[in-house]
């Protein structure tokens, strides 16, 4: 986590000093990292779901319209 946070607030940094300077950012435009975002979150799913395949088949075989009915209780021996 902390590489992470290391790398936001060197970002945060370059920023402002951009900002001061009166530089423009080469950084792509907001909806581009949004993609990018949405590309890393999808990616991430998918790798979560390989190893754990109980997950995506509940999600899967949630919406049924089948009657749930409880097996016949048998009286204790």
């Amino acid at each position: 986590m902390l590489p992470y946070i290391l790398s936001l607030g060197a970002g945060l940094a370059v920023g402002v000093a951009y900002g001061l300077i009166g530089v423009k950012s080469p950084a792509p435009p907001i909806i581009a990292l949004v993609g990018l975002l949405g590309i890393l979150a999808g990616e991430m799913a998918v790798s979560y779901w390989r190893g754990h395949p109980a997950v995506l088949s509940s999600l899967l075989h949630r919406k049924s319209f089948a009657v749930e009915r409880e097996a016949p209780r048998r009286p204790p021996a």
